[in-house]
């Protein structure tokens, strides 16, 4: 009976022995998952992504080469920054360039929906072709559908060079 009642006591330590072992094994996995997609997370909430503001303003083009009077459409290349993703795009804009040098800088979507409008030089109009929007040389809505003049960038001249900024808040 003493053998039998120590084979007992034998198999009653190695059971919970591999038992624990397998539950600790288990947690310890579950806390390697857990910390694997945490750091990701905490990485971004302490060290955020920053947005160079000298990317704001882009160099978009010579002043001696536009026309005076007449909107120019120009493309210049634009970095956007999502994250930590950074993207070089080309852009459009419309640049009216009056007599006494200032500049004005339209981005290239019409107001109502988004659709790319033009110059029409005999009617001096912008004219959107997707609902009839026209827009003077100044940008404000002549006729149709569009709900507010057309949208301006900020524009800096440096020297001979015009730099294109963000889109003007709305007044």
């Amino acid at each position: 009976m003493d053998d039998q009642h120590q084979s007992h006591e034998v198999a009653d330590d190695l059971s919970p022995t591999r038992r624990s072992f397998y539950i600790k094994f288990i947690y310890g996995i579950m806390t390697a998952i857990g910390a694997a997609l945490a750091a990701p997370a905490a990485i971004y909430l302490l060290f955020p992504p920053r947005i160079p503001k000298e990317g704001q303003w882009v160099d978009a083009a010579d002043l001696g080469n536009l026309p005076t009077g007449t909107p120019e459409e120009i493309s210049y290349q634009r970095t956007r920054v999502d994250g930590w993703k950074v993207t070089s795009e080309k852009a459009t804009a419309w640049i009216v360039k009056k007599p006494d040098n200032q500049v004005i800088a339209f981005a290239p979507q019409c107001t109502h929906l988004g659709c790319a409008y033009h110059w029409d030089d005999p009617s001096h109009t912008f004219i959107c072709p997707c609902h009839t929007s026209s827009f003077s040389i100044d940008g404000k809505v002549l006729a149709g559908p569009a709900p507010r003049p057309l949208d301006r960038y900020e524009v800096k001249v440096d020297g001979s060079r015009l730099q294109i900024g963000p889109l003007e808040p709305h007044a």
